[in-house]
């Protein structure tokens, strides 16, 4: 068959199954398994019958609502590679402007060498963008989860990063005792709340539970953190967190109520409030918030 006819054939099958973004996640899959940039500049070239299966059988899981992310083995994060599968969470773009956001207070503030700490890493895309924009920070990256954690090392390796990394509760008060001295915290935590865990769309089931599931209400990372971590931070250092749609406010009086200042908030390209900064003030209850 050529390219041009299986490459129809597929964005039907996922348009029939609701798919949104048909044409785009056909390509991805063209594109990984023919090891071309652009494979329908030769639309009427043949497929060999062994990638022709392989294509269709990825097409179909894609269908049935499995990442596309998870059938490629791997995804881009702010112009970085990184390897994904079953047990870690997806790099998503929404992130970056956590990114943007901690690498534009480092550089604000001079920080030539910052130290820091990346709470719940994942993938490890922040700590490793931090670290490959910021080639002199001094980064760990902090993850509880024996499945995320042969992507966490195998992501160090293929970005080059020289990124720490320790395994361990983020909950866990002898955690952060043992990283005392910190410029800044970084973290995108679990944030669903109990309602939106009980109501997932089909391919974030595929996800794991514990990279999503915030309790109840969805904050219960964010209270433990800002008080645990606070004294891990140096005086005037910085917190700066990921949260979900509409969760700015109470993310906001958490810090507040935990002895930051400063705070301030970015939208992501959505528009939607995305993520804070907020900075280690000398004592409790004197935060003020601001937007930008």
């Amino acid at each position: 068959m050529v390219r041009r006819e299986l490459f129809e054939e597929c964005v039907s099958l996922l348009e029939k199954s609701g798919n949104e973004d048909a044409a785009f996640d056909t390509t991805c899959i063209f594109e990984d398994i023919l090891e071309e940039r652009h494979p329908l500049f030769s639309p009427l070239s043949q497929v060999p019958s062994d990638k022709e299966r392989t294509i269709r059988s990825l097409a179909e899981r894609r269908s049935e609502g499995y990442p596309l992310q998870y059938l490629l083995g791997k995804w881009e994060f702010f112009g970085y590679p990184f390897a994904v599968g079953e047990g870690v969470l997806i790099p998503r773009p929404d992130t970056e402007a956590l990114c943007e956001l901690a690498i534009e207070i480092c550089r604000k503030e001079q920080l030539s060498s910052p130290r820091i700490m990346d709470l719940c890493s994942g993938s490890g895309c922040l700590a490793i963008t931090l670290k490959k924009e910021l080639p002199l920070a001094q980064v760990t990256a902090a993850e509880l989860s024996e499945k995320a954690l042969p992507f966490l090392k195998e992501n160090i390796k293929l970005n080059d990063a020289q990124v720490e990394l320790v395994q361990g509760d983020v909950t866990d008060p002898q955690l952060a005792a043992a990283h005392a001295g910190l410029d800044m915290i970084v973290s995108n935590p679990p944030y669903l709340t109990a309602e939106e865990m009980a109501s997932l769309q089909t391919e974030v089931t595929h996800e794991p539970a514990m990279a999503l599931d915030g309790g109840r209400d969805g904050l219960d990372f964010y209270r433990a953190i800002a008080k645990i971590w606070r004294s891990s931070l140096k005086e005037g250092g910085w917190i700066c967190f990921e949260f979900g749609d509409k969760q700015h406010e109470d993310v906001g009086k958490i810090l507040a109520e935990n002895g930051f200042e400063n705070i301030t908030f970015r939208r992501d390209l959505a528009g939607i409030v995305r993520c804070a900064a907020a900075k280690r003030s000398g004592g409790p209850n004197n935060g003020k918030e601001g937007t930008c």
